[in-house]
């Protein structure tokens, strides 16, 4: 009875390791037919090398159909990316604080333009009032942004970050994913850093994520970095597009 029994867990247990591999490669698959999509502007696949989106977005196990929150989505490099990866069931949502979107504008306008992503939504709102109904998003993305919660452009606040983090589960259905990256900063820094140095410890972030009821699913280092000496800032030339990068999965 007990061979049998270890038997049986095996046996269960290689039929959710065989799904989870399936889901990956079904996950890398839509991502690199978005990537190829002979729409999608040249100046986007130039980044791909330092960005990894097909690695990323396998890692977070992006479906078609999925309702998206794109967090900071900037000029839209993962926007145009995530709309053909959801497909015409699914739906993106990008999100960019009033005080910031002036940076993003003009490329972000030039990529919309003429309805092209017919999928894809706006949202200009501060990072602790999201733009969504409860439990309607099935994954939120923030990618290289959480730090911008303790930069103040021009004196504006972009959001509370505990606010931030209970707006991020808010929204979240039940068993959603919350993918979040960003420039990494040493384990003895301070918030403040986000501010000026544009990076964040990656504890930090997790003690908000696990404050708001998120728990860890799982971690990556497809962006690490360990010749980053993790207290300059992000755009100083020694270290631009190299940076330290946490990679992180949390689940509602």
């Amino acid at each position: 009875m007990m061979f049998r029994k270890i038997s049986f867990t095996w046996a269960i247990s290689s039929l959710v390791l065989a799904s989870a591999v399936a889901q990956a490669q079904t996950s890398a698959e839509i991502v690199q037919n978005a990537l190829n999509s002979p729409s999608r502007p040249a100046e986007d696949a130039a980044r791909d090398s330092s960005r990894m989106p097909l690695e990323v977005l396998a890692f977070a196990g992006i479906e078609e159909g999925m309702t998206i929150l794109e967090m900071e989505a900037g000029g839209g490099y993962y926007t145009e990316i995530l709309s053909r990866a959801v497909g015409s069931n699914g739906r993106v949502i990008r999100q960019n604080p009033p005080a910031i979107n002036s940076f993003f504008s003009e490329e972000a306008d030039a990529r919309l333009a003429n309805n092209r992503l017919t999928n894809v939504g706006s949202s200009l709102v501060n990072f602790d009032e999201l733009d969504a109904e409860d439990n309607s998003i099935d994954m939120v993305t923030w990618i290289l942004g959480p730090h911008e919660l303790w930069f103040s452009p021009g004196g504006e606040n972009l959001g509370d970050p505990e606010d931030t983090f209970v707006e991020i589960a808010r929204v979240l259905k039940p068993g959603g994913v919350f993918l979040t990256i960003d420039h990494n900063a040493a384990s003895d820094s301070g918030t403040d850093i986000g501010g000026s140095l544009h990076r964040i410890y990656e504890g930090h972030i997790f003690e908000l994520a696990e404050g708001a009821g998120l728990t860890l699913l799982r971690s990556s280092n497809l962006h690490s970095n360990e010749n980053d000496p993790l207290d300059v800032g992000v755009f100083d030339p020694s270290i631009q597009g190299r940076t330290d990068k946490f990679v992180l999965l949390y689940q509602k």
